[in-house]
C-alpha cells in the first residue's frame, strides 16, 4: 500500500519528519482513501495518524568521561587540541621555572654555597633566560665548579 503522499501532508500537519509519522495498521484501507489535508486532520484527531516522540539524545557518556577529565583523566597526547602554549600560556611556564631558579639560587646562598658574586652574576642569567631548567642550571655550576663544597 503506497501512503507516500499521506505520510508527506500528515507530516506537514503534524509538523515533523515523515520518519515521525505513524500510521495505524489497523485503519491502513481508511488512510488510503484520504486524500485531502481536511481527511487527514480528521484522521490525526480520531488517532489513526500520530506523531511519534523525538529519539532522545543521552548525556550519560559526556557525564561519565567529564568526570574522568575532572580526576585528571583523558588528558594525553590524543586527546589534545590546540598547542602547547594555548593550554598554558607561554608566561605561565616563565613565571614557573624562574621561580624555581630564584628559589634554588637563594638556597645556595643562605647554606652559603656560592658567594654573592656569583649569586649575582647566576640571578643576571637567569633573569636572561640563559638556564632551560633548574637542571641546566645545576650542571651549569658543577660544570664551572662555582658551587663550594660542603666542609664536614
Amino acid at each position: 500500500m503506497n501512503l507516500r503522499n499521506q505520510r508527506r501532508i500528515s507530516s506537514k500537519i503534524l509538523n515533523a519528519g515523515q520518519h515521525r509519522v505513524w500510521i495505524d495498521p489497523q485503519r491502513l484501507a481508511e488512510v488510503k482513501e484520504a486524500i485531502t489535508k481536511a481527511d487527514l486532520v480528521a484522521l490525526i484527531k480520531s488517532g489513526a495518524i500520530q506523531k511519534r516522540p523525538e529519539n532522545g539524545h543521552s548525556k550519560g557518556r559526556t557525564r561519565k568521561h567529564k568526570l574522568q577529565k575532572r580526576k585528571g583523566r583523558q588528558r594525553n597526547i590524543g586527546s589534545r587540541k590546540g598547542k602547547s602554549g594555548a593550554r598554558r600560556p607561554k608566561k605561565q611556564t616563565w613565571t614557573a621555572t624562574i621561580r624555581q631558579q630564584r628559589a634554588f639560587l637563594k638556597r645556595l646562598i643562605s647554606k652559603k654555597l656560592i658567594t654573592t658574586a656569583v649569586y649575582h652574576e647566576m640571578y643576571r642569567k637567569t633573569k636572561g633566560g640563559f638556564f632551560r631548567s633548574l637542571r641546566h642550571l645545576k650542571g651549569y655550576l658543577t660544570d664551572h665548579e662555582l658551587i663550594a663544597k660542603k666542609n664536614k
